[in-house]
């Protein structure tokens, strides 16, 4: 009966134990506020119809191409 008590004692001082070092790590940090990317103006190229940033579009004398391969092509097809 007496190791039983001390083996009580011990699972319950174990238990604290783990329980005070879980609350101390689970402690609820401040959020941080991410701040979201500006979206970019995006173009649509005339030949292939991909979207693409508006910075890197190549323009045309129709529009817009992703590459300046499209552009030729498309002024290929559709001479003006």
């Amino acid at each position: 009966m007496k190791y039983l008590i001390w083996f009580l004692v011990i699972l319950l001082a174990i238990w604290a134990f783990k329980r005070s070092r879980r609350s101390n790590s689970d402690a609820p940090q401040a959020p941080t506020a991410a701040t979201p990317a500006t979206p970019a103006n995006m173009a649509v190229c005339l030949h292939c119809g991909i979207h693409l940033p508006q910075e890197e579009a190549v323009m045309g004398e129709k529009g817009q191409y992703c590459s300046t391969e499209h552009r030729a092509a498309a002024q290929d097809r559709n001479p003006v």
